[in-house]
């Protein structure tokens, strides 16, 4: 008693576990107890007990384990949580319970497992139940059999899934045990019960004693319906009302719908599917063509075994059918024929919709092969079409079946009918529309009258059945014609039809039988498509529209009145409409006067033909009244037009008495039935007075009330086709316009487009302008309703008539076309007609397709050309799809029917070589538009195939195929897609990139069709394990698509579809599908009906009339998407539901906007820091990985919390990328405002970003990179510093993104590595950078080795890191890549170097391989050759470097600025001449990350800058007073100091801050004014005038748009650049000084400000622009004018090649151009004539005289004319003299032109000198052959002798003697006095001093920098003042200077400033310790007068106490 006394102690779990087995009994008594007291089933109580349930069913105590299924039993029945249990619990109860002697225990297990089934586990229940049939104990068996089939019994074979239960039981019949083997049959009766027939196929295998018992006990089974007698919890309410209303004596709509649901069972379904290609005989292909009929036989035997299964695995069926298809086609052997067909036959049986796609290629081989007479052929002939139709559509094959109808063989006609009828039979009235009813019946029509009788019955047989599908009203009117006998005969053929539907077929699809559905018609009747109007039922009453089919299908119209029982006065309304389009019978002229003469007065008959015209218009007068007061039913309208086309009718010369005329057709047309055949007897006068200026409206208005009355297609038609017989013009042109505004008012709908087009065609062709424009216009309107389809029909046309066309549709892009306002049902009642109304879809766009003129190319499909396309070799294979794209591309449009090609095409798509997969797609797409909407039967067969190329790797291959499949979806609609399994297997297949493209695809695609094939569910298994993918992807896009699906399948049939789920699996799947349910959209519906709508074309949205429901308003039809702005417009808010449908959150209440106001980033001191620390220490994870892991990205949710605002970071961390897009956005917004708060929070934006880099989508993408550009702005600007935590977490994410496929975003992430130089330094970016080289993306690789070359180029050569040889090593080492463009980029980046570093690169990158080398120096030389273009190229070749602000970038804006830093980079990057890179005095280098950075504050104090060398400036003072003009040894450096100090002034000139700025200029302003010091700027000038035009650059780019500059700075800042230019250009020498390329960017800087609207508009903009008007004038005046002349030329060169730039912008050059034309008399003299002609002969290079008249202006060419003729006129014949620097002449009509001028002066002037002049002109053209010389020469002479002309003598031999060196002209000297002989030398020697004084063409060897070298002059006195210090003038370097390279013709470009800048920024790098001796060569001073150290000395002196002074103030 003891023991039993410490166990009653113990808690009841363990009393329940004890080993005692009385405990453990009174623990499951006590349990019970509890559990029958618990009355909430979801008490917690439930849950402590879910271990133990278990062990309560599998107690091994049998008096025990009763009790414990008792509670267990209570348990699952009571507690919510038992679900949970259901799998180990009915294991056990399997195991443990069903082998257990008492029945008793049994029972209970039995009761068990059906209660867990009840609690909706039937799918786990079953699982272990069939499981536990394979248990060797037959009473477990036995009891699982008997527990299936008490629960298929109870609840019926909707829960109890009976396939798997199928398959087992043949086993089962076949067991030892008989006790198993009598369950078995039972349970084999249980199933029959609930399937019938279905499951004789699965058992006729078994014993065939056993099947004739079963057979006996299945006939005495009741034939009634089962109904379950138990139900799930979740339909417990459903039983409720079943015993409610079985009391109340009903029958149980819910018994009825189950009974619906029996037939669902398909035997097919039941059965297991086999797979047969492999069992195919090896030889099979090579027998089936052998000669020998008996092997042909026996390959087909094989194939007829194997097709007996009933069921076949799905597979590549295609070259079995193939062969198959060529038998019956071919073979000789009928047997065969016979046999190949029963294979066929089999096939289709088997793969049933599988079978689809190759329907399509072997029904017209049956259907031709209807010849036979044979009756066992026909038979089999006929077997195999019908089991085939039912694989595909009548759609599909309809274009193959109507090509065979015209057949003259009686017995192919006869069967193809039989067949036609048979096919009708499986019809229903949604699946024979209208539109495919014509054409059958057109087609059946020809066969009621053939000879042939067999035909003919054959043919009545068919349209019997038709009439039964589908009514007599959807058929009769295509029996118009037809005469009584036959209608009767095709009547009689209809009653005796049995159709395969019975007479349910309206509503197969629509499952809701013919019951009135309240607020919705059922979907029935005749379904139409265009010509709805004639024939398709109204709606019943003002029933909701029903939802119209998606594009692909017919339209669903309401249910004929006569079936639903209501809408009478629809019937009505709808006769009518009918009745109007009677067609009248034409009446004699007797007649017509006789019922005239009874509605009008006497006197107006009698006065109709009177000869005097008021008398005639008194006639019109009373017609009128008359008219107007008759009642329509008593009018009769055609004997009243007839009156008034009685003589004199239309010919009526009185233009009132026509007006009245018109006016009453238009009154009769309206009031009256107005019928066609009165219409005829009019329209011709009308026509004929539409172009009357006078009666021209009134005819308008009849013809438009005609229209109204008779329709507007026919009427257009008569129209325009009278219009056009006639020669009248503005007849025409004015029909034409009528029409455009007819088809305005009434709609495009029914218009025949084909027979427009060419009378369009033949107006467009016509002489008369206006006719042509008419004709433009109305295609514009066509375009509107056709779209962009119709430009097809006139792609042959002219190019520029096509061009006006494009202009017109370009017009009509994005509108939508009006709603129509006439032709309205004007007689029907309010909105009964609705229905047909609103659902014609969009149909003008629609038939447009339908009206193209198709080609056939079948003949052009030839089997050579599809063997091209198997090819072995993939270019052959390539030639035969070039031939593909070349067929369809002549054709344009096609007809279905393209032989062989799908299959070839269909082999392409998995080709080894991807380009040649693209290369199919593209085809593909091009056969999609060419085909159209007949597309559609190709779907199986190649549109399919084309989805499964969505799963390939490259991604490019994928976005390919994408492409296709929406531009075939667009074609065909979604129907053809969704049908089948075709879909589901694709999704089946675990591909991940297919996976996610489809979902994809599905997502976007499913959310804007109204219904679905029921097909969708077979997606939904696959669906959910894409939810449980391993990738990433997948699961998202799969949860994307979730509530889609969930929109169509809803959510009960897709929660139901979870059971088959593993139970983890399924409640995560179901928590998405709750998830899902929340956000589901709402299916798109037809627009509620508010009034009645126009009828016609246009869609229901557009004329939705504001009232209408906002969802429906909004979500419109498929067929037009509604655009946004519509919606609004109509007053609909827009934030309502789009076409997609999704929800408004109904819970965005005040207090969620309330928190949305605060900061975003809310800012935590030493919140940054922390975690820095905090990383370092180990304490989180270091932020590296290679794709995030959800560890990273909770700690990253961590650490923001506490400074994001909890909505932004809910946003931030969605699980949807539209959230992220609107977290960026919120971003973006704050950037400004919140600027602490983001440097504060840096790093985690940072890290966030880093995530989005990893995520597929492309929109935030680039929303981010937006975001980081403005960041990175905002960060330099704030001058902020990354910290190497920060920079390590980023940037080599961001690395990753450069090798992305798009452009777009490679270019953005190199505009953000750009910009991060500015906040970290460029050395530590080139590691990160550098290890992006090593990348697998071939891409990322190439834009790496790019970038590091533009920091190279920008930075030098310190950014390279660890050392320059290390990471050139490793760059050298991508020379070699696989890839082409990462080779050239390596090889690029080191040329770069090269040009930074010379010839040490070599030793730098250390051994290379022999091609590699060959490669570089290659490179190298090539670049060394490569003349340095003008700027503008150089920014268009590196978009990347800069970041484009503006859309209108012009040519100053070479790639708008973000900040001085990228123009630095450009100034940098485009020098082209390598340098020496030597090292200036730390103090005195020019910073350059320094500057860059300068956008705020400077930063360092200018005077700080110099402090240090305030004792060199004095040094010069020390120097012994020069009293023997020796030069001190220290010149060279007291130089070096002041240029030093100079060229930092210059550099502040370029300075981001406007301060700096204009101190700057202000201290230059202060040289330039004072003469005496303005020397010193000598040699600066080109370096100054560069930093102006960059200020002026970055003040248009960056402070004209910053809205926070105050713009009286910047006027300030403009006002001291122009006062210091004019001081700068009023000082002649140094303005000479200014070379072509930067006199270029200037005139070019100063034009854009000119321009520059902004400036207009400040309060002293005007000024400015007066002040830069009067500097332009300066400049080119004060300018040397050889330099000024050809930067201008090169200007207008550039902006006319240049898009971007404005017009205004050239024409002001050309007016500078003028300006210096008009100054040339003056300074001829002065100019290098050569140069300029150089330049003439380039721009005419670049603009021949045809180009540059098509110029929009014909200025340029005007100006080139004036320019070259003042020349020629100031010059004379010697102006060919002056084209030495042209190498190649010919290559501009330079020399030919300036030959015409020359002739066409001396044809003007017969003056005698001007013969002279001639002479010489011919001998210079001749090249002046020797004899000829020495006239010229004495001609020459002459001149210097003779007073007036002895300047332009002594030029002119100065050129000559430059020109031919080596010419003599002594013997003319020798003559002479001594005296002319001294004066011709002096005066050639002054002019060369003049000459090469200005610098235009130094001929010295260069300097050491290539910079620009100072005047010969100057050189001269170098060289003296270098032999006084002892310095060796010999050795410099030989490389030529940048000018002299400019001068040589090889060089056409003029170099830019930015090449300037360069030069002089490396110098400003120079180190003067090795420059002591070198220096004056570069810093050369350009003052003209002689330099003495004296003068220099006062300068120095000067500038020193000017630097004290401003150190003072600074101070």
């Amino acid at each position: 008693m003891g023991d039993d006394s410490e166990w009653m102690k113990l808690p009841l779990d363990q009393k329940c576990e004890h080993k005692l087995w009385k405990a453990r009994l009174s623990g499951y008594e006590e349990a019970l107890k509890i559990f029958q007291k618990i009355k909430d089933e979801k008490s917690p109580e439930w849950s402590k007990f879910l271990g133990l349930i278990k062990k309560f069913v599998t107690d091994s105590n049998a008096v025990v384990q009763l009790k414990g299924l008792e509670a267990a039993l209570v348990y699952v029945e009571n507690a919510h949580v038992a679900g949970k249990t259901t799998g180990e619990v009915v294991s056990g109860v399997v195991s443990k319970v069903f082998n257990q002697p008492k029945a008793k225990a049994k029972e209970l297990g039995i009761e068990i497992c059906l209660m867990y089934i009840e609690i909706e586990k039937g799918e786990a229940v079953q699982e272990e139940l069939l499981k536990g049939l394979d248990s060797k104990n037959p009473k477990i068996v036995v009891a699982c059999i008997e527990t299936l089939r008490k629960a298929l019994s109870e609840f019926g074979s909707k829960i109890i899934l009976l396939k798997p239960i199928i398959k087992v039981l043949p086993k089962l019949f076949e067991s030892r045990e008989k006790a198993i083997r009598d369950e078995a049959k039972l349970i084999a009766v249980e199933i029959y019960r609930w399937i019938r027939d279905a499951l004789r196929p699965p058992l006729q295998n078994i014993n065939p004693v056993q099947l004739k018992e079963l057979e006996e006990e299945w006939v005495k089974l009741p034939t009634g319906a089962p109904k379950p007698a138990r139900f799930l919890r979740s339909q417990q309410e459903l039983e409720a009302k079943l015993e409610q209303q079985q009391s109340a004596g009903g029958d149980a709509e819910g018994g009825g719908d189950d009974g619906d649901e029996v037939p669902q069972i398909d035997a097919y379904e039941l059965l297991e599917a086999v797979e047969i290609l492999s069992k195919l005989p090896k030889d099979f292909y090579d027998k089936i063509e052998a000669k020998k009929w008996q092997e042909r036989k026996e390959a087909l035997e094989a194939v007829e075994v194997l097709v007996k299964n009933p069921k076949l695995e799905a597979g590549d069926y295609a070259d079995l059918v193939k062969a198959l298809k060529k038998v019956v086609g071919k073979d000789t052997n009928v047997m065969l024929v016979a046999l190949a067909a029963k294979c066929l036959t089999g096939l289709a049986v088997g793969l049933r919709k599988k079978f689809g796609q190759y329907a399509g290629h072997v029904v017209p081989t049956i259907l031709e092969k209807f010849k036979e007479k044979k009756p066992q052929v026909v038979q089999a002939l006929q077997e195999a079409i019908d089991a085939i139709f039912l694989t595909t559509t009548l759609q599909n094959i309809s274009e193959d079946v109507l090509a065979v109808m015209d057949n003259k063989n009686p017995t192919i006609k006869q069967q193809t009918s039989l067949f036609i009828a048979r096919s009708f039979r499986h019809c229903t009235a949604s699946t024979l529309p209208k539109s495919l009813l014509k054409p059958f019946c057109a087609a059946l029509l020809k066969h009621i009258n053939d000879s042939a009788p067999e035909v003919r019955d054959a043919a009545f047989e068919a349209l019997g059945t038709a009439l039964k599908v589908v009514g007599e009203k959807a058929v009769n009117p295509f029996l118009a014609d037809v005469d009584k006998l036959k209608l009767d005969k095709i009547k009689e053929c209809s009653e005796k039809v049995e159709l395969v539907h019975g007479k349910k077929a309206g509503l197969a699809a629509d499952k809701k039988d013919f019951k009135p559905v309240p607020g919705r018609a059922a979907a029935s009747g005749a379904a139409g498509d265009k010509d709805t109007k004639d024939t398709s039922a109204p709606k019943a009453g003002p029933l909701k529209k029903a939802p119209a089919a998606k594009p692909g299908g017919p339209p669903k119209k309401g249910k004929p009145a006569a079936q639903g029982g209501t809408g009478g006065a629809g019937t009505k309304s709808k006769k009518a409409v009918e009745a109007k389009e009677v067609v009248e019978p034409e009446l004699s002229i007797e007649v017509c006067e006789e019922k005239a003469s009874a509605v009008l007065p006497a006197t107006c008959i009698q006065l109709l033909d009177s000869s005097n015209w008021k008398e005639r218009l008194a006639c019109m007068e009373e017609f009128q009244k008359a008219v107007e007061l008759m009642d329509r039913t008593e009018m009769p309208c055609q004997a009243l037009v007839r009156m008034l086309a009685k003589k004199p009718g239309w010919k009526e010369t009185n233009f009132q008495v026509m007006q009245m005329k018109l006016h009453i057709v238009a009154l009769i047309a309206q009031k009256g039935n107005f019928s066609k055949t009165s219409a005829q007897i009019v329209l011709d006068g009308l026509v004929d007075k539409i172009g009357d200026v006078k009666c021209g409206n009134n005819a308008k208005e009849a013809m438009t009330a005609i229209a109204e009355a008779c329709v507007l297609p026919w009427t257009a038609e008569q129209v325009m086709s009278m219009a056009f017989s006639q020669k009248n013009p503005k007849n025409q042109s004015e029909t034409l316009n009528w029409l455009s505004n007819a088809i305005k008012e009434f709609g495009f709908s029914g218009l025949n487009v084909k027979a427009f087009i060419s009378n369009v065609k033949t107006a467009l062709a016509a002489t008369n302008p206006a006719v042509r424009t008419s004709a433009i216009t109305l295609l514009g309107v066509m375009y509107l309703y056709v779209g962009p389809s119709l430009r097809m029909f006139f792609e042959d046309e002219k190019p520029a008539l096509l061009s006006q066309i494009d202009a017109e549709f370009e017009k009509m892009q994005g509108q939508n076309p009006p709603a129509p306002t006439r032709g309205v049902s004007k007689h029907s009642a309010s909105g009964t007609d609705e229905g047909e109304d609103g659902d014609e879809p969009d149909d003008g766009g629609n038939d447009a397709v339908d009206l193209l003129p198709r080609t056939e190319i079948s003949d052009k499909i030839t089997s050579e050309l599809v063997s091209k396309i198997g090819d072995k070799n993939w270019k052959i294979r390539k030639e035969g799809l070039d031939e593909v794209a070349a067929i369809i591309n002549e054709a344009k449009f096609i007809q279905p029917n393209i032989g062989e090609l799908p299959t070839a095409l269909k082999g392409r798509l998995n080709d080894s070589n991807k380009i040649l997969v693209q290369q199919t797609l593209t085809i593909l797409q091009q056969l999609a538009v060419a085909m159209g909407p007949n597309i559609k039967q190709h779907v199986k067969n190649l549109g399919i195939p084309i989805i499964t190329v969505l799963g390939d790797s490259k991604n490019n291959v994928r976005s390919a195929a994408l492409a296709t499949v929406n531009a075939w979806a667009e074609q065909t609609g979604m129907k053809e897609w969704l049908e089948g399994e075709d879909l589901s297997e694709e999704l089946k297949k675990e591909n991940p990139f297919l996976r996610q493209e489809l979902l994809g695809w599905l997502a976007e695609k499913l959310p804007t069709l109204r219904s679905t094939p029921t097909d969708l569910t077979l997606c939904v298994p696959h669906l959910y394990s894409c939810l449980e993918d391993r990738n990433g992807d997948v699961r998202k896009k799969a949860q994307d698509a979730l509530p889609f699906f969930m929109m169509h399948l809803g959510y009960e049939k897709m929660a139901k579809a979870t059971g088959k789920l593993k139970p983890t699996s399924k409640d995560q799947v179901l928590a998405m599908l709750e998830k899902a349910k929340a956000n589901m959209p709402a299916k798109p519906t037809a627009p509620a009906k508010a009034t009645p709508k126009p009828a016609g074309g246009s869609a229901p949205a557009r004329s939705q009339p504001a009232s209408a429901p906002v969802e429906d308003s909004v979500s419109g039809t498929v067929d037009s998407r509604p655009d946004p702005k519509k919606a609004k417009a109509l007053g609909v808010s827009s934030k309502t539901k789009t076409a997609q449908g999704k929800k408004v959150p109904s819970k965005t209440s005040l207090k969620e906007d309330e928190d949305k106001s605060g900061p975003i980033f809310i800012v935590v001191p030493n919140g940054k820091e922390q975690r820095m620390k905090d990383e370092k220490g180990l304490k989180v994870l270091k932020w590296n990985f290679t794709t995030p892991r959800d560890e990273y990205i909770e700690q990253l949710k961590t650490q923001m919390s506490s400074c994001v605002a909890k909505w932004l970071q809910d946003e931030m961390f969605h699980s949807d990328f539209q959230h992220h897009n609107k977290a960026l956005a919120v971003m973006v917004d704050h950037l400004e405002s919140e600027k602490e708060g983001v440097i504060g929070c840096l790093d985690l934006i940072l890290k966030w970003v880093t995530l989005r880099f990893f995520d597929t989508n492309t929109s935030v993408l680039m929303k981010t990179l937006e975001y980081l550009k403005l960041l990175f702005t905002l960060l330099s600007d704030e001058e902020y510093h990354l910290t190497e935590n920060e920079a390590s977490s980023f940037i080599p994410y961001l690395i990753l993104k450069v090798g992305e496929p798009k452009d777009v975003i490679r270019k953005d992430v190199r505009a953000i590595l750009n910009r991060m130089c500015l906040v970290y330094p460029a050395s530590k970016m080139f590691p990160f950078i550098m290890e992006g080289t090593k990348s697998k993306n071939s891409k990322q690789r190439a834009e790496c080795l790019e970038e590091l070359g533009c920091l190279v180029e920008s930075y030098g050569m310190n950014v390279c890191q660890p050392t320059p040889g290390k990471a050139l090593k490793e760059i050298a080492i991508h020379i070699g890549d696989r890839d082409n463009a990462v080779r050239n980029a390596a090889l690029n980046t080191i040329v770069t170097v090269y040009n930074v570093y010379g010839d040490q690169v070599f030793k730098l990158i250390g051994a290379l391989s022999e091609k590699d080398m060959s490669m570089l120096e290659e490179r190298i030389k090539r670049s060394a050759k490569r003349p340095s273009a003008a700027p503008v190229k150089q920014v268009e070749e590196k978009p990347q470097r800069t970041q484009s602000i503006s859309s209108n970038t012009n040519m100053l804006r070479k790639g708008p600025a973000e900040d001085m830093s990228s123009k630095l980079n450009q100034a940098r990057s485009m020098s082209g001449h390598p340098e020496t890179a030597q090292m200036v005095r730390r103090e005195f280098q020019l910073d350059l990350d320094e500057i860059e950075n300068d956008n705020g504050t400077v930063r360092c104090e200018m005077p700080e800058l110099v402090q240090h060398k305030l004792d060199d400036i004095f040094e010069p003072v020390l120097i012994p007073e020069p009293k023997i003009r020796a030069v001190s040894p220290h010149f060279d450096d007291m130089h070096s100091n002041t240029a030093s100090t100079i060229n930092f002034i210059i550099s502040q000139v370029a300075s981001g801050d406007i301060n700096t700025s204009i101190q700057a200029l202000t201290q230059i302003d202060e040289v330039l004014r004072q003469e005496d010091k303005a020397e010193a700027m000598s040699g600066h000038i080109d370096q100054f005038l560069i930093a102006t035009f960059m200020q002026l650059r970055l003040i248009y780019n960056t402070h004209m748009a910053d809205e926070k500059l105050e713009k009286d700075e910047i006027i300030k800042l403009y006002s001291c650049i122009i006062g210091n230019m004019i001081s700068l250009f009023q000082i002649e020498s140094l303005a000479r000084e200014a070379s072509t390329g930067v006199l270029k960017d200037l005139m070019h800087g100063l034009i854009t400000l000119m321009l520059d609207s902004r400036i207009e508009d400040l309060e002293e903009g005007q000024q400015v622009v007066r002040s830069v008007n009067l500097l332009v004038v300066k400049v080119l005046e004060k300018s040397d004018q050889t330099n000024i002349l050809s930067a201008l030329l090169v200007l207008l060169q550039d902006s006319l090649l240049a898009t971007a730039s404005s017009p205004k912008f050239s024409e002001l050059v050309m007016k500078c151009l003028w300006r210096m034309v008009r100054l040339l008399p003056d300074t001829i003299n002065s100019i290098n004539l050569d140069r300029i002609l150089l330049d003439i002969h380039i721009f005419m290079k670049v603009f021949p005289k045809e180009k540059l008249k098509q110029c929009k202006s014909e200025f340029p060419i005007r100006t080139l004319k004036t320019l070259l003729h003042t020349l020629c006129k100031l010059k004379g014949p010697k102006i060919l003299d002056h084209l030495t620097m042209i190498d190649n002449k010919n290559e501009s009509e330079l020399e030919a032109h300036l030959c015409r001028m020359m002739k066409h002066s001396m044809d003007q002037t017969g003056s005698k000198s001007d013969k002279e002049t001639e002479k010489g002109a011919s001998r210079m053209d001749e090249k002046s052959s020797k004899a000829k010389v020495n006239d010229f020469l004495a001609e020459i002479f002459k001149k210097i002798g003779s007073k007036e002309n002895t300047k332009e003598g002594l030029a002119e031999l100065y050129e000559y003697k430059k020109k031919y060196s080596d010419a003599d002209i002594e013997p003319f000297l020798k003559n002479s006095s001594q005296f002319f002989q001294s004066y011709v030398e002096r005066g050639l020697r002054v002019i060369e001093m003049e000459r090469e004084g200005k610098g235009r063409l130094p001929t010295s060897a260069g300097n050491t920098n290539g910079e620009e070298v100072g005047p010969s002059v100057y050189l001269e006195r170098l060289k003296i003042l270098r032999q006084r210090c002892g310095l060796d003038n010999t050795k410099q370097d030989e490389r030529p200077p940048l000018t002299s390279l400019l001068s040589k013709p090889a060089v056409p470009t003029v170099a830019s400033s930015t090449d300037m800048l360069h030069s002089k920024l490396s110098q400003l790098r120079e180190s003067r310790e090795q420059q002591q001796h070198s220096d004056l060569d570069s810093s050369q001073s350009h003052s003209s007068g002689p330099v003495t150290s004296s003068s220099s000395t006062a300068n120095i002196d000067d500038l020193k106490k000017r630097l004290e002074r401003i150190k003072s103030s600074r101070k």
